[in-house]
């Protein structure tokens, strides 16, 4: 794949790795990304990584563009020739599917919804091929999911599902935003699932919610003192569905500091991955749950 680099306005450079999302444009983005971060340019002042593309907001008064362009496709082609591996976490999430407070949220914007007549995860299974909900929630909670970019509101992750394309789950978003979604909500737009990081407007569909918080900014919650955001590109995440009374629990402890998120440091392999992709996948969650 060949990047495509543009200039936005004076102080920034956009560069679009690919035009889809895969595993490999990620690999490519994060590895520029980290490579100049560790070349700490004078002139850089902020590096965003996203799903198959990065941005680079420098100072023009320090780094002329065009020198910092030449710097970033002689990255790239470093980035080509980098190892395929990356040492990262695997993260069990809590999901209470179906849970009331999305539900009530999503019941008051269905003239928003493609289907006013059923719930975002009906209507999600039925476009997906599932016969029924609890068979969609087997296969969104089944396989790890990568975190390719964390943004667009402070915390959220965007997630990409680790399995072959035909498996993929591919959800539109609604036809027009709700002013609401509630906070921790696991949403699902396009072929992403999110975690959206605090409430507000939003236009994925909403599939359920997770107890545990993933943004602090007073950084209160225990396992957010170090860092007010809880993820980072690159850790992979499997959901676990939980009732309501696991969901009730795991609240309580938050609140208590108790709660400490399930996490095992991994080796993630994408050449392993690309030549087998579920004994990967099953490696992957065996790390997690070993012990």
């Amino acid at each position: 794949m060949t990047c495509r680099y543009t200039f936005g306005g004076d102080e920034h450079i956009f560069v679009e790795v690919d035009e889809a999302m895969s595993l490999e444009a990620f690999f490519v983005s994060l590895a520029i990304t980290n490579a100049v971060r560790d070349a700490k340019i004078d002139g850089v002042t902020e590096i965003c990584p996203a799903n198959a593309s990065f941005q680079i907001k420098f100072d023009p008064d320090v780094i002329h563009p065009e020198k910092l362009l030449g710097m970033l496709k002689e990255m790239e082609q470093e980035a080509e020739r980098a190892e395929s591996k990356l040492n990262t976490r695997i993260i069990e999430i809590p999901v209470h599917y179906q849970d009331p407070w999305t539900h009530e949220t999503l019941m008051r914007f269905r003239e928003r919804h493609q289907d006013p007549n059923a719930t975002d995860i009906e209507y999600a299974a039925r476009i997906n091929g599932y016969d029924d909900v609890a068979s969609f929630i087997d296969a969104h909670s089944g396989a790890p999911w990568f975190v390719s970019m964390v943004g667009f509101v402070s915390g959220l992750p965007f997630l990409y599902q680790m399995v072959d394309r035909p498996r993929q789950i591919e959800v539109p978003k609604y036809l027009r935003p709700r002013t609401d979604t509630p906070k921790l909500t696991v949403g699902y737009g396009g072929c992403f699932s999110c975690i959206y990081s605090v409430r507000g407007a939003g236009g994925y569909q909403m599939f359920g919610i997770t107890p545990m918080p993933i943004y602090d900014p007073q950084q209160e919650v225990s396992y957010l003192k170090d860092f007010m955001v809880f993820f980072k590109p690159g850790d992979i995440v499997k959901w676990k569905p939980i009732s309501r009374e696991e969901y009730d629990a795991a609240v309580e402890d938050v609140q208590a500091g108790r709660f400490e998120p399930r996490i095992a440091d991994v080796t993630f392999d994408l050449e392993a991955f690309n030549a087998d992709i579920d004994g990967t996948n099953a490696k992957l969650m065996e790390a997690l749950y070993a012990g």
